[in-house]
């Protein structure tokens, strides 16, 4: 018989990149944490953001502007207080990252005591001035790092590397008084068996569910798993709609998931046709620093147009110097499959990237569920609206990891540690001999959502999709409740229920608007609002 393992904390983190680390170092003064990381702490989201951080440094720059570019992208669906508060707080969660050691790039025309010089900024789609903190091309792995080697030395955080969150484990479940999440089942990838947390609060820093979709800029750790956790356990979520296909990634048989950040277009790459000429004056007067829902839905045109499988991004007019300066780990990678971007252009496909919608919070990142809180792409804030404005993301788990600190802090003294929780029952499961199965329905599930769930969608596209995602449920759910749990059966239970939850948000959103495109509803409502699902 297998021993029954049990942690506790004050406050069980599940994530280990931007918003997870920030929240457990904030927390960390003043209580005990575990960070929960399904795979080795770095693999995830923010290792591999490439861009940078949007916040207001330059003095001609204003928290106004900032505002204004985000609502303008958020196409009429922002929440204006949100948004504020973002810009607001922008500045100090930088200053902060630089205190923890995060290295943005200074500018290296400035005269006098290095230290002294003011950050490099560059400017993105949709941005009206240049106000993107960088470290290079590799931003989110010197954020990543720079956090991570501060968690794994604090005597308060016991880091848990190579763990799937299963469930959350509420009172209600338990069938004990009032709605409060208690902790949660995990599965110990090495030993292969479930422990116990049990936790005065949980905070879910899961990231997205760009892993629904055949294409994805994505790391494998992005099933939405946070998202599927808390809609299992009462919490709404809203705007799953909205999932933002980033423009340019790398178009080539070897290569996965390799994004060429949008600050290549910033400094003056070109999209063109096979032909070589430029395509994206032609779709909006902006051009390549149109936002990102503009140029993916250009791109995707023209591919469809021309029969073509993929476009060209080509920042080869640049000098070769400043190509290689600004974008090394691009240049170094793209040289692995023969690509020298200095003189050559670079094959292109859009591909899903961001998860604008998530489980509902208040501006302290709070969900429905007493003591549970969601930060980061996990999380449905209203910052994002009907799609992100570019290097808004990591701001929004800065941003939001800092105010759930503040707010988780103020009550912990009120809260009691949770009394005994029921081990994980496995004496009806048995070993799985199909894993078949999960490998086909895996395959299934993203190649209908890419097909049907798109760039471009219709409502016959979205019936289609919402059937066999019905099916699907039904096959997964009988497989997780006569077999014992995997790392692929459990997101791929996490992942159908996301997109059953981003169907149906599409079929109720009858317009077309932002990162939503149906062909069968092309016109905007005058009085838009977010698409908001109940659990039953």
């Amino acid at each position: 018989m297998k021993q029954v393992v049990e942690h506790q904390s004050d406050v069980l983190v599940i994530g280990s990149g931007a918003a997870g680390l920030t929240l457990a170092l904030h927390l960390a003064e003043k209580s005990q944490v575990i960070l929960l990381s399904k795979g080795p702490l770095s693999e995830g989201s923010t290792y591999y953001a490439q861009g940078g951080i949007a916040s207001v440094f330059d003095e001609d720059d204003t928290i106004e502007s900032h505002v204004a570019d985000t609502l303008v992208a958020g196409a009429g669906l922002c929440d204006e207080s949100v948004v504020t508060f973002t810009a607001k707080n922008a500045k100090s969660s930088m200053e902060w990252l630089i205190k923890c050691g995060v290295a943005f790039d200074k500018e290296e025309s400035f005269e006098g005591d290095a230290s002294q010089a003011p950050y490099h900024l560059t400017r993105e789609g949709g941005h009206s001035h240049r106000r993107i903190l960088h470290a290079a091309d590799a931003t989110g792995k010197e954020v990543q790092v720079t956090l991570q080697d501060r968690a794994k030395a604090h005597p308060n955080i016991r880091v848990l590397e190579r763990y799937n969150a299963i469930d959350l484990i509420t009172s209600r479940k338990l069938n004990l008084s009032g709605n409060r999440v208690l902790g949660a089942y995990i599965w110990n990838r090495d030993e292969e068996h479930v422990e116990t947390v049990k936790a005065r609060f949980v905070a879910l820093a899961t990231g997205g569910s760009s892993k629904v979709y055949q294409y994805t800029s994505n790391p494998d750790i992005a099933s939405g798993d946070g998202i599927a956790m808390a809609w299992r356990s009462g919490c709404r979520v809203a705007n799953m709609e909205f999932n933002q296909f980033h423009p340019t990634c790398l178009y080539h048989a070897d290569a996965r998931n390799f994004l060429l950040t949008e600050a290549l277009r910033g400094e003056g790459a070109f999209l063109r046709r096979p032909d070589g000429s430029r395509f994206m004056p032609d779709f909006d007067e902006r051009a390549e620093l149109a936002p990102r829902d503009i140029v993916a839905r250009a791109i995707d045109y023209e591919m469809k147009r021309l029969g073509s499988d993929c476009v060209y991004l080509d920042i080869s007019h640049k000098p070769a110097d400043f190509v290689i300066k600004h974008f090394p780990t691009i240049h170094k990678r793209c040289l692995e499959f023969g690509i020298d971007i200095t003189t050559d252009p670079i094959p292109v496909v859009p591909a899903a990237h961001y998860t604008c919608g998530g489980v509902m919070t208040d501006i302290h990142g709070q969900t429905d569920l007493n003591g549970l809180y969601a930060i980061g792409e996990v999380a449905y804030t209203g910052l994002h609206g009907a799609n992100r404005l570019a290097s808004n993301s990591l701001l929004e788990c800065l941003v939001f990891a800092r105010a759930a600190g503040e707010d988780i802090e103020s009550q912990l003294h009120k809260i009691p540690m949770p009394g005994h929780i029921p081990a994980w029952d496995e004496s009806q499961v048995s070993n799985s001999d199909e894993e078949v199965v999960i490998a086909h329905n895996w395959h299934e599930l993203r190649l209908f959502m890419w097909d049907y769930v798109g760039i471009v969608r219709s409502d016959k596209r979205l019936e289609r999709a919402l059937r066999r995602c019905a099916m699907l449920q039904q096959e997964i759910q009988e497989y997780y409740s006569n077999f014992r749990v995997s790392n692929n059966l459990l997101e791929l239970r996490n992942l159908v229920q996301v997109a059953e939850l981003i169907i149906r948000c599409a079929m109720e959103r009858k317009e077309s608007r932002g990162l939503h495109y149906n062909i069968d509803h092309p016109q905007q409502m005058d009085k838009p609002t977010p698409t908001i699902l109940q659990p039953d």
